[in-house]
């Protein structure tokens, strides 16, 4: 998919905000990452005592929630809000957490 194509579906007008969103997702990616894996840590839950399954399970199981509100934060941080709230209210609500931000009906 080209750019112009990417920055027409997401409703981006500017290169500016499309690296920007790149790198919140970047950023968002790896650190949510690594909060999961330190949180794994802390519950003494590693590869080496955990079936490979029931590891990456927990893994994905902590990632989930953990991922849009941290997409919501750092979208807030570099301005790119419009953006990343309605798509990250989308993945909470894919997940069952939408009644978390209950939509506002006229």
């Amino acid at each position: 998919m080209d750019m112009e194509k990417l920055k027409r579906r997401w409703g981006i007008t500017s290169n500016y905000d499309l690296v920007i969103i790149f790198i919140v997702f970047a950023i968002n990616g790896s650190l949510s990452a690594k909060i999961s894996s330190y949180l794994m840590n802390l519950l003494n839950i590693n590869q080496e005592n955990t079936h490979w399954f029931f590891y990456y399970l927990i893994l994905i199981v902590l990632v989930l929630p953990l991922y849009p509100f941290l997409l919501m934060f750092f979208g807030y941080l570099f301005g790119q809000s419009k953006f990343f709230f309605p798509f990250s209210k989308k993945m909470l609500r894919g997940i069952g957490l939408g009644f978390i931000f209950k939509d506002k009906k006229n």
